[in-house]
């Protein structure tokens, strides 16, 4: 048998054929490697995105459901206010001198306060706050101005009288304040024409 000399291996033409294909095949996957890489970054960035659109959605849905458990009564609230103004109406129409008199009447008096003292206690564990308005400025958040009142000796724009009680609930506006302003005094005014 005879031997075979491998000639390639010994020839030293073959070797740069060699190496250039392997550079082509390491360029190939170096590209590769680039282009995965790219794409990994991109799914990395829109699955960040994604779990931040996820999280604000939550956080919206929970913000929503607590708003809902907090307001939901509002409209329910907003009728017996009615029925608190009416309490109050017939606590005050009856005089002092009438209820000391009148047995009857004191009695009926007292069973309306404990009834009024009840549904304010309600209101307080619902959220629900009367608006302090007499002796304030007015505020056209919480106050609807009726009138102004001239002669009060108050500055211009204080409440002064309060027709109708306004409410809150948790901070927000149930109903506004009904009220009178005191007037400003001609002399009160600022010049602003210099």
């Amino acid at each position: 048998m005879t031997d075979t000399i491998n000639t390639h291996d010994n020839d030293p033409s073959a070797e740069p054929a060699a190496q250039a294909g392997t550079t082509e095949a390491g360029a190939e996957a170096a590209a590769r490697v680039a282009q995965l890489e790219a794409e990994v970054a991109s799914l990395k960035d829109q699955m960040l995105r994604t779990l931040a659109e996820t999280e604000n959605v939550r956080r919206r849905a929970e913000r929503e459901r607590e708003d809902t458990a907090k307001y939901a009564v509002a409209k329910f609230a907003k009728e017996l206010l009615a029925v608190a103004d009416n309490l109050r109406r017939a606590v005050e129409a009856v005089g002092e001198d009438v209820r000391a008199e009148n047995q009857a009447v004191g009695n009926l008096l007292t069973g309306v306060e404990a009834t009024e003292r009840q549904l304010i206690a309600a209101f307080d564990r619902a959220g629900i706050a009367k608006v302090e308005a007499l002796g304030t400025p007015a505020d056209p958040n919480f106050h609807q101005i009726m009138m102004e009142i001239e002669n009060t000796g108050k500055p211009a724009g204080t409440v002064v009288q309060v027709l109708q009680a306004g409410y809150t609930i948790h901070g927000r506006l149930l109903r506004e304040a009904i009220v009178g302003v005191a007037k400003g005094d001609v002399g009160g005014h600022v010049n602003t024409s210099a």
